[in-house]
């Protein structure tokens, strides 16, 4: 058996499937600047004249998001609160008089509304105002600002690009963190808990193992692999505006209408959430300090519809026989279908890595594959064309000792179901 097995915090990091990312800043205010373009940007442009934390969360939960996660500091430096460590944040704006907090306005505003609380930060900066001789210690240091002064930190998410540069005591870091906030999850850089995809399209690979080994943890030297196996569950990051070219992770007023089609929404959840992985996706606040309804209302049309698809078109059935490797679903009339959507049982660890859906319009063997597929994990949500369906099987021909499925759901994303006795 598989002996490598998930915290309960990754497995209810599985469970809540979507978060929203909210890169915000002093870049949403000087569109003209590109990450390590090494310009300065004044902090006396960030003003959020109408900053609604609340009216975020609201938004998120309509969209059917369980979790986000927000920049405090990006690669420029700019701290979203006033840290005793650096003059570059929120202090010198104008914003509230140089007397506000958006991690504060945020973190309250998040829990409130009963989402998870998600902290981004960014290892490395360029902002040339501030310069450390320890830059380690700097870090540790408002890293401990963020874990202290803010309540329970659900997540923690680190973003290591351009800290090739940079020196790291991460053993202290990783203590640090795990000292001061024993149960959040730590994304990227010090942590082993919730891995990156490996790209930000949003797409997850078919092959989706959640028992990974070789992870470099330590950020200045990727060459150094542990000889150990984790269980980290993957999460898809991507933006909802995008170009040709670029993704666009704070708000940008010359593209704001370059975003994805209803369609490719639904592409995303099934490449992602559809393949045993979460999905993070980004929607930036405005210069307001407010969320793009038109983003907002793409990621709810995606929310609802995979609903109508696969909880609303749910055909029920009393139970499923397992025998041997083969999971059986017989119906008490015959139903059109076109969604099976498998989760495994993840308790002791992930085991499944390939299986076969077939579909019989009878009660007997006379069957054909609809969906052949491999990882499992916390959910495989196979697609196919409509057939009409007695019976389906599934089969589990290659796994660790132990696999098991603990659900399983047959659903018609069709708007009118047809149903023969």
């Amino acid at each position: 058996m598989n002996k490598v097995k998930p915290t309960k915090q990754q497995l209810q990091f599985l469970d809540m499937e979507l978060g929203v990312f909210l890169h915000f800043g002093i870049r949403t205010f000087n569109e003209e600047h590109r990450d390590w373009d090494m310009k300065p940007m004044s902090p006396e442009t960030f003003n959020p004249t109408e900053l609604d934390c609340e009216k975020w969360a609201d938004d998120i939960l309509s969209a059917g998001a369980k979790y986000a996660v927000m920049t405090t500091k990006h690669h420029d430096g700019f701290a979203l609160w006033p840290s005793a460590l650096t003059d570059y944040s929120v202090k010198s704006s104008p914003w509230k008089d140089g007397k506000g907090d958006v991690v504060k306005e945020y973190t309250d505003a998040m829990r409130k509304k009963g989402l998870k609380v998600g902290l981004y930060y960014s290892c490395s900066q360029f902002d040339a105002k501030d310069q450390r001789d320890n830059y380690c210690d700097f870090v540790i240091a408002q890293i401990t600002e963020l874990l202290t002064n803010y309540g329970k930190i659900d997540i923690l998410w680190f973003d290591s690009c351009g800290s090739d540069k940079d020196t790291f005591d991460v053993a202290k870091i990783a203590k640090t963190i795990y000292d001061l906030q024993p149960e959040v999850m730590v994304f990227g850089a010090w942590g082993r808990d919730i891995r990156w995809i490996g790209n930000e399209w949003g797409l997850a690979p078919m092959i989706n193992d959640n028992t990974v080994s070789n992870i470099a943890v330590d950020i200045n030297n990727p060459e150094k692999k542990l000889e150990e196996e984790f269980f980290m569950p993957g999460e898809c990051d991507c933006c909802v505006v995008r170009n040709r070219t670029e993704n666009f992770w704070f708000y940008t007023e010359t593209y704001k209408d370059c975003v994805r089609t209803k369609d490719e929404m639904l592409g995303l959840y099934y490449y992602s959430i559809g393949r045993g992985s979460n999905l993070l996706i980004n929607i930036a606040p405005d210069r307001r300090g407010l969320l793009q309804e038109t983003n907002v209302e793409l990621l709810r049309y995606m929310s609802e519809e995979m609903k109508r698809r696969l909880v609303d078109g749910k055909i029920e059935y009393s139970k499923y026989e397992k025998k041997g490797n083969e999971y059986q679903i017989t119906f008490d009339r015959a139903y059109v279908i076109d969604h099976v959507v498998l989760e495994e049982d993840m308790t002791d660890g992930q085991n499944i890595k390939e299986f076969t859906v077939y579909s019989s319009p009878y009660r007997g063997n006379n069957r054909i594959a609809v969906y052949k597929g491999c990882t499992v994990g916390h959910k495989q949500v196979c697609c196919f064309p409509p057939i009409r369906s007695g019976m389906v099987d599934v089969v589990i021909e290659n796994a660790d000792e132990g696999e098991k499925l603990s659900d399983i759901t047959v659903a018609y994303s069709g708007k009118e179901q047809i149903v023969q006795f």
